[in-house]
């Protein structure tokens, strides 16, 4: 772990090394959200926004919320430049001084982990208890390390949740999920060398119960 100001390095972070747009949403959550009906969305650790700008593509009022301001203004930027500024916006948020207020048909939260401080446990399970009635929950997290990574890199890292842990830790804020999918999932990455290899992911799509 990093002994940083969250906000201050992810500032950097995304002035630095993510200074640009990918401009295409994550694999997993296409996989998920197109067959959902479209509602009030919430994606965690939303980065340059373009998770948000997809879902708001398919007819969501999707928010998303990142603790670097620097994050949110290029993608909000990115809103207006795609006339998507009355279905996609952006909040910057520490959240681990409490999350938006309101009631969501999807909360997302992909690859929600840090090197720097982050009270992870605390705001899924808070995330989990805004999901409405009949909503969903996504969560794809890391679940082990990349195979370029060194021993410093693996010092600086958080431990890599299991599938049994992320689930357990999201029962605690509702016993009332219809779980989708709880399974370990492989994606190919390209390294700092260019080069492509095989990474895992835990993938967790829970449903919560209509009242």
């Amino acid at each position: 772990m990093i002994d940083a100001d969250p906000r201050a390095h992810w500032d950097e972070i995304y002035r630095t090394k993510r200074s640009a747009s990918s401009g295409q949403p994550s694999r997993l959550l296409v996989q998920v959200a197109q067959g959902l009906k479209p509602g009030i969305s919430l994606d965690l650790g939303s980065s340059n926004g373009d998770d948000v700008l997809w879902l708001a593509t398919q007819g969501w009022r999707a928010l998303g919320v990142d603790i670097s301001g620097v994050a949110c203004d290029r993608a909000t930027a990115s809103a207006v430049s795609l006339g998507l500024q009355d279905r996609a916006r952006f909040e910057a948020r520490d959240l681990g001084q409490g999350l938006p207020e309101g009631r969501f048909d999807l909360v997302s939260a992909l690859y929600f982990q840090s090197h720097v401080d982050l009270p992870r446990a605390q705001v899924l399970r808070e995330a989990a208890g805004r999901v409405a009635p009949g909503g969903h929950l996504l969560i794809v997290s890391h679940a082990e390390p990349p195979p370029w990574a060194n021993a410093e890199m693996l010092a600086k890292a958080d431990p890599f949740p299991t599938v049994d842990e992320e689930l357990a830790m999201i029962a605690d804020a509702s016993d009332d999920w219809i779980t989708r999918e709880a399974k370990k999932v492989a994606r190919m990455g390209k390294g700092p060398d260019g080069a492509m290899a095989e990474l895992w992911d835990n993938l967790i799509w829970v449903t919560k119960r209509p009242a």
